[in-house]
């Protein structure tokens, strides 16, 4: 019996996986500002096949090809691209039949030659589908067989076998991204687009417009504002999950005013307990802030955060209360960051309209506005 002990492997020490991780995201990196500078006219043929195609893109890849392409054909999807993953191996038993004329095929394979893939040129072909390759070698079986190549260049493997796919699947990853986002740009995807195809999470909740998310007046504290505050308090008080405003109108349900909860603790806590008595106009808020029933989330969420405040009417055309918007109702839709700088008669006299921000003016100078 051998008593040789097993060879110990050399030492990978902290500094030399640093060094190799950061060689092979420059290895990725590098791949992709190559492929960025060869870009020309196959691209632009590309987008204009891809953004007119009357079908479905069907995008086919195996293996590791198949996984980027899978994720290809989700942005394509989510970015106004008709758009479905097509396996090639389930394809030969039964799958083609997804495929229909007036589609396009994205076929995703770095060699060219992969053997399921080949397969089904004699299909595609036969239905007189357009086929577009992405590969690293245009003048393999894939790449001869294609009506448009998209050449991903010669690519070295960020493996240090040279094996893993690595290079070249971050290269097909970013064609791909390059050529959904650009399709996406020629077809005028707009922000309301994207928010048809995300109506779920925090991104659909940021997308969605104010009226899909507001409280509406069964759950809002609404009030005549010529009534007395103590009137009021009783006459809005409610079980359960309230806002901490109550919206103050004139007998046309035109908001007049807003009377919050801190409002209250500023009466009681500097001793005007007899203001309880007073018509409620006198100590509410006069023309808050609002918001159009219509506006996105995203800039009602804009407002909330720039000025501090929790609650936002929401008002119709004639700036009748429609609802409330609460931040509780918001949470975790953050504002995107101001990319103007507002001049001063966009400030004391804003613009409206349908679908943008409806802010009161002119502003109350006194202490609380909201």
């Amino acid at each position: 019996m051998s008593t040789d002990a097993p060879a110990r492997r050399p030492e990978f020490s902290c500094f030399e996986q640093l060094r190799y991780a950061a060689e092979i995201l420059r290895t990725e990196g590098n791949a992709l500002v190559q492929l960025a500078d060869r870009l020309g006219d196959t691209f632009l043929d590309a987008v204009k096949r891809i953004s007119q195609c009357p079908g479905n893109v069907i995008v086919l890849g195996m293996g590791k090809a198949g996984l980027i392409g899978q994720k290809l054909c989700a942005t394509l999807a989510s970015t106004g691209t008709r758009s479905h993953f097509l396996h090639p191996a389930e394809a030969v038993h039964g799958d083609l039949g997804k495929l229909a004329r007036g589609d396009l095929v994205l076929a995703l394979s770095f060699s060219g030659e992969t053997e399921e893939m080949l397969r089904l040129l004699p299909a595609l072909r036969s239905l007189n589908i357009y086929l577009i390759a992405l590969t690293g070698h245009p003048d393999s079986h894939l790449g001869q067989a294609a009506d448009l190549t998209l050449d991903l260049g010669p690519l070295s493997e960020a493996c240090a076998l040279g094996l893993a796919p690595t290079t070249s699947t971050a290269a097909m990853l970013g064609m791909g991204d390059a050529l959904a986002l650009v399709v996406s740009r020629v077809q005028n995807f707009s922000a309301e687009d994207f928010a048809r195809c995300h109506p779920g999470g925090s991104l659909g909740r940021k997308l969605a417009r104010v009226d899909e998310l507001m409280r509406g007046l069964n759950d809002c504290r609404v009030a005549d504002d010529r009534r007395s505050v103590r009137e009021i308090l009783v006459q809005t008080s409610r079980p359960g999950r309230r806002t901490g405003a109550i919206m103050l109108t004139d007998p046309r349900g035109v908001l007049t005013g807003l009377f919050t909860d801190s409002d209250l603790a500023r009466l009681l806590e500097s001793g005007r307990d007899q203001r309880l008595d007073l018509p409620i106009r006198e100590v509410m808020t006069p023309a808050p802030r609002t918001v159009a029933s219509n506006c996105a989330v995203r800039d009602a969420v804009a407002i909330l955060a720039a000025h501090k405040i929790s609650e936002l009417p929401v008002v119709d055309g004639d700036h009748r209360v429609v609802g409330m918007l609460d931040i509780t109702d918001v949470v975790g839709v953050m504002p995107e960051p101001v990319t103007h700088e507002t001049s001063a008669s966009e400030t004391t006299n804003p613009p409206i309209r349908p679908g943008t921000l409806r802010m009161s003016s002119p502003e109350s100078t006194r202490k609380g506005t909201r």
